[in-house]
């Protein structure tokens, strides 16, 4: 997956992907390090076959040849077909002119041969194409982990019997049977049964998740104990799962600017390297022969120098080699999703890693996403002096006349007092008066529960409340008499506070929070939360707006001037959309914030964000590790090649041993820990 966009870095890495597929499709790891082996062998009893006899050089060219080509006929024929597709300068060529050019060298007068360097060029070369696939296919399996989410079968019922078919084939509205061990193969309501499912593959969550009849479950869990009957509410292609596989398939075609510099490298790069490696073969010696005989170039002199530079060309011409980079940045990216993923976060493509790197700002929608989104009890108050009822007894009466109400306060109340369908209590005569709240008889009281208007109505002596700012005020009177309060408020995720100071100890300079809420229950999150600014009772364009302005002053700070915006609802998506990075809150997040966003948090934890940044941040520094150790190490050998100090074994160092410490080095950004 995703494999062809990684190579367009450079125009040779065409071919050379299509070798990789070609490889592992036929066990071709296997065949690979078996071709290495024998070729290394071979190598060996040829260098010994040199050593112990006196074979001609025609004759050891001869014995060289067989362990050369075994092991090097993929590049040879990579570099013609380059050629003949008008790819020419690809690393191919580059790898098959210098140890071409060894192998010939030899019969130049007063050089020694250099078959064995040129074999072993070539192995090398072959062992570096190793551990990138290797470390390709790593990094791979770790995207892949959330291919395992891909459900294979949907067992559906069908005019009274059950039919196993693919998932694409389940229509909307049909009923699907889930079994416990099977993965849920598309999104629905539970219709039938209870259980638990494991959504680790999901949110990174380890706690399962218990559903009964009337809750929603996603695609891609695991149903862990009783037989579900799930009414489908989604077609397969709009189902949590497809949307994750289609999303991290698309992830790296999104380039990041580091990478999108590598292609333009390697585009200047190869043909520059190669005419400087025909210039330094050919201007020293016709320089030198010309300035001992003026006036005639001396063929001896010449042929002696000829033999001098073009070995030193060919030196050049290894060391020059870019698969160090070309190899190593887009594997650190695409490690570094796939490092992601496994803790639940998915970067929807290599140029966000980029941004998040650089993230100054950090805006976060209040409900849903710093806050549960949904309404409990938070404190239950009754009058002062010696109250008549216990705030047990207040909740339990309010929580009956609020049986009925399908306002989320009503809802808030009865989760707060879960035995009121079973205690036995009468309640008759409900009456919900429109603006004021709920009258109703629980056994012998009459109970009103409402707001202020509903107390003056019933001639009750309102006592405030010091939690005024904090949530909804419900007030209860009982046969007329003031019985105390109950606050309902939107409770604040039991991360949020860690989150935000996670991110100040990361330099985040700035943490805003937005919300459509009343201004008091907004300050006082905020201050609980130690969020610098907040902007309250917002509609969903004037968040708009505010992040514009937001974005504005960010791009003028020197420091990180990146902006992420973390959201979870439908009126977030223009927002997220409109930040340098959306984050969506995905577990249960709306599907419009999740396509809109360029990161989904597989969870509702807003620490998340957080660990983002850092593997973000950790990623950028390994890629930029290996830019300055490649170019490094290929300058320094360059400039002794160009000086003739450099031999063909340095060379090979500097070529292939830096791209495998490079392949090393970015299959860092896997590990997240």
């Amino acid at each position: 997956m995703a494999h062809h966009h990684e190579h367009e870095c450079c125009s040779c890495e065409h071919h050379h992907e299509h070798h990789h597929e070609h490889h592992h499709e036929h066990g071709g790891t296997s065949r690979q390090v078996t071709l290495i082996v024998i070729a290394a062998l071979l190598l060996a009893a040829a260098m010994l076959i040199e050593h112990f006899t006196d074979l001609s050089t025609w004759q050891l060219l001869l014995v060289y040849l067989v362990p050369y080509l075994l092991v090097g006929h993929e590049t040879l024929h990579e570099a013609a077909e380059g050629i003949t597709h008008g790819d020419a300068f690809n690393e191919h060529l580059l790898m098959s002119v210098a140890t071409l050019g060894a192998l010939v060298i030899g019969f130049m007068p007063g050089a020694e041969t250099e078959f064995a360097e040129a074999v072993f060029v070539m192995l090398f070369f072959q062992v570096g194409e190793l551990f990138e696939g290797y470390a390709e296919g790593k990094s791979r399996d770790s995207i892949a982990h959330l291919m395992d989410i891909r459900p294979d079968v949907a067992h559906v019922e069908r005019s009274g019997s059950e039919e196993s078919v693919s998932p694409e084939d389940v229509k909307v509205g049909e009923t699907i049977i889930i079994r416990p061990g099977e993965r849920v193969p598309i999104d629905g309501v539970v219709t039938d049964g209870s259980s638990s499912l494991n959504t680790m593959a999901l949110t990174g969550e380890s706690l399962p998740r218990d559903v009964s009849v009337e809750d929603e479950v996603i695609s891609g869990c695991v149903n862990l104990t009783g037989v579900l009957r799930v009414r489908t509410t989604k077609a397969f292609a709009e189902s949590t799962v497809a949307k994750i596989i289609s999303l991290v398939e698309n992830a790296a075609e999104r380039k990041s600017k580091s990478e999108t510099f590598i292609t333009r490298f390697a585009r200047v790069y190869t043909p520059i390297v190669v005419y400087a490696a025909i210039a330094l073969a050919l201007l020293p010696p016709i320089a030198l022969s010309i300035q001992l005989a003026p006036f005639s170039i001396q063929l001896p002199t010449l042929y002696a120098q000829l033999t001098i530079w073009i070995h030193r060309a060919l030196i050049f011409l290894v060391v020059s080699c870019p698969c160090a980079l070309v190899i190593s940045v887009p594997l650190t990216f695409f490690s570094g999703l796939g490092g992601a993923s496994r803790k639940g976060i998915l970067v929807k493509g290599a140029n966000y890693m980029d941004v998040l790197s650089k993230i100054g700002t950090v805006v976060f929608d209040k409900t849903g996403t710093l806050t549960h989104g949904q309404f409990a009890v938070s404190a239950v108050h009754q009058t002062t002096g010696r109250p008549k009822y216990s705030e047990q007894h207040l909740l339990h009466l309010a929580a009956h006349v609020e049986h009925f109400s399908t306002h989320p306060i009503g809802a808030a109340m009865r989760d707060a007092y879960p035995d009121e369908a079973t205690d036995g209590c009468r309640v008759t005569d409900v009456e919900e008066i429109a603006g004021h709240g709920i009258k109703a008889r629980v056994g012998n009281d009459i109970v009103c529960v409402g707001n202020r208007k509903m107390m003056e109505r019933e001639g009750a002596q309102v006592i405030e409340c010091s939690l005024e700012d904090h949530g909804t005020v419900i007030h209860v009177a009982i046969n007329g008499e003031y019985a105390g309060h109950i606050v309902i408020s939107d409770t604040v995720k039991a991360d949020s506070a860690e989150a935000i100071a996670a991110l100040k100890a990361q330099g985040i300079t700035r943490t805003v929070m937005l919300t459509g809420d009343r201004r008091e229950v907004a300050e006082h999150v905020a201050a609980e939360l130690n969020i610098d600014e907040c902007h309250a009772e917002l509609l969903p364009a004037d968040k708009v707006d505010i992040v514009n302005k937001l974005l504005v002053a960010s791009s003028q700070e020197q420091t990180g001037n990146g902006l992420a915006f973390v959201g979870d609802g439908i009126n977030d998506a223009p927002v997220l959309a409109r930040a340098d990075v959306g984050i969506a809150m995905g577990g249960l997040g709306s599907d419009a914030a999740i396509e809109a966003a360029d990161v989904v948090l597989m969870d509702d934890k807003p620490t998340k964000v957080a660990t983002a940044i850092a593997i973000a941040r950790r990623t950028i520094s390994i890629a930029r590790q290996n830019v300055t150790f490649a170019i490094g190490v290929k300058v320094a050998v360059l400039l002794l090649a160009a000086c003739g100090l450099a031999t063909m074994w340095m060379a090979v160092f500097a070529d292939v041993g830096v791209t495998v410490l490079a392949v090393l080095n970015a299959m860092r950004a896997l590990k997240t820990d």
